[in-house]
């Protein structure tokens, strides 16, 4: 059973609201579910909406067509109707002019009812939003009586819960024992900044927001060379300012970790909507040569476990971790029984302060620190930095997971894909004669994907990007070239739905 529902209106009416409501309702009754933001660069007006997918089995992407549109204004009809299925419901907004102060919940009455959920289950939801509910309970009421029963779901035994995959992050570096996180604010790594904020007593940390990326960058080192854990983050755009300081933590070995949440370029290009267009900045930013990890988590329990071994493995190494995500992870809200189940933590490392003062600096340098211009001292740094990517590789293979096979593992139809996109193809290939290899770390890659990629009689490659990054990485790697190419690029996330039918063009 799968259901979607487009909930569309101008920024600032309360869309997410709606969502938030009838999805804590539905995960309560046993339901899982999957919700998608789609937002313009405004504060007010403009045309936002999410996509909300339910479904009795675990879920991670939303679809192209919707059995339900909930239209705050007309706009969103005229934008949406043709996404409609042919027996899809519209719910307007015009329908409860009057419930203009509660809006939010009348709509949910109606969503609720629509769907064959009990009131008193949506009621409940209500009384634990709200401190004073009593005006919003009969705007529910309204809302509620105001629908016929449309389909009959019951109650399942399942309780998920639901993160984003900003929050996702937050308690993978706090689950680590995360002591400052500094950074300046920029779409869509932002949320995470916030998210560890809300409660910095709390949790024993600390968030600084720096002047601009630059110094976030180098704060984040100078921090860590005290002993601090320190994590710094943001998009493509404030990670190109970053590339001296990642040159710095190369040379000096400072731990440090980062989470590049990725969003279109160049420049500013359309920055509230989503890519996966940095991996080759990810994987090769900073001038010389140096080592670093690079990790790409693909829903919200991956991005705790993966953000707690990025922010291990940086001190384990004393090298350079990218926690590499998007707009679509970040700010998707996934529902799963692990996170309600389980929150992954990782070895915490503490450095304790030496009896002796250390140098360190940009240059090459000698056993106490000394900076040097020997021939034979800098052949030596540069080959032990560059160790680091075999040490660290056995090490990963033994501890932790680098690729995931779903799918039929027997299959001679490979499917090849990263980061957020995961979703969307484990939903797509659900009924397929097809496996599919998601890779998990981008840097050091595991041996086993060559293995796949030898036993596959036809692969497909899956991004949201226009070059094919992840593919060009594979080619370097393996000599393999994947010909058949799945790219989208137009700053919006595959649909599970049109993903299928394109895959099965392709078989």
């Amino acid at each position: 059973m799968r259901l979607n529902i487009i909930i569309g209106g101008k920024a600032g009416q309360g869309i997410n609201k709606v969502s938030e409501i009838v999805a804590n309702t539905l995960n309560k009754y046993g339901y899982f579910t999957f919700n998608y933001r789609d937002y313009q660069s405004l504060i007010r007006g403009g045309h936002n909406f999410n996509t909300l997918s339910i479904s009795d089995t675990q879920i991670e992407s939303h679809e192209a067509r919707a059995d339900i549109l909930v239209a705050l204004d007309e706009w969103t009809i005229k934008v949406h109707k043709q996404a409609l299925k042919k027996n899809g419901i519209i719910i307007t907004a015009e329908q409860f002019k009057d419930e203009k102060q509660n809006l939010n919940v009348t709509l949910a009455g109606a969503l609720i009812k629509i769907l064959g959920i009990p009131l008193k289950e949506l009621e409940q939801e209500i009384k634990s939003q709200f401190k004073k509910y009593e005006d919003a309970l009969t705007s529910t009421k309204k809302g509620f009586k105001s629908q016929k029963r449309i389909h009959q779901l019951k109650k399942l035994d399942n309780n998920p819960s639901t993160l984003s995959g900003s929050q996702a992050i937050a308690i993978g570096a706090k689950n680590s024992g995360l002591d400052l996180y500094i950074a300046y604010p920029m779409t869509p790594a932002t949320n995470v900044m916030n998210e560890l904020a809300e409660n910095q007593v709390k949790d024993k940390l600390m968030v600084f927001q720096a002047e601009n990326e630059i110094a976030a960058a180098n704060m984040a080192l100078g921090a860590s060379f005290a002993g601090t854990k320190t994590m710094t983050g943001t998009s493509g755009g404030g990670f190109d300012l970053m590339g001296e300081a990642l040159s710095l933590q190369g040379i000096s070995e400072i731990p440090l970790t980062v989470y590049l949440a990725s969003r279109p370029g160049p420049g500013t290009g359309v920055p509230t909507y989503t890519a996966q267009s940095d991996l080759d900045i990810a994987l090769r930013a900073g001038h010389g040569e140096f080592p670093r990890i690079v990790i790409a988590p693909g829903n919200s329990v991956e991005a705790i476990e993966k953000t707690s071994e990025a922010l291990f493995l940086a001190e384990k190494f004393r090298t350079l971790s990218v926690i590499l995500g998007d707009k679509h992870l970040a700010e998707s809200e996934f529902s799963s029984i692990e996170t309600s189940s389980k929150t992954p933590k990782s070895k915490i490392i503490r450095k304790i302060p030496g009896k002796n003062l250390v140098k360190n600096s940009s240059y090459e340098i000698d056993k106490f620190g000394n900076s040097t211009e020997s021939y034979t001292l800098t052949k030596k740094n540069v080959e032990k930095r560059l160790a680091k990517y075999g040490t660290s590789k056995k090490f990963i293979e033994k501890k932790f997971e680098m690729i995931k096979i779903h799918g039929n593992k027997d299959s001679k139809t490979l499917i090849i894909g990263w980061g957020s996109t995961s979703g969307a193809i484990k939903d797509a290939i659900k009924d397929l004669d097809a496996k599919f290899l998601q890779i998990l770390y981008m840097k050091p890659l595991s041996n086993q994907i060559k293995e796949e990629m030898e036993k596959a009689d036809k692969i497909i490659l899956v991004e949201c990007n226009v070059t094919g990054q992840l593919g060009r990485l594979l080619r370097e790697k393996t000599g393999i070239k994947i010909e058949n190419r799945l790219l989208k690029y137009n700053g919006r996330p595959f649909h599970s739905d049109e993903l299928k039918n394109s895959i099965e063009k392709i078989l």
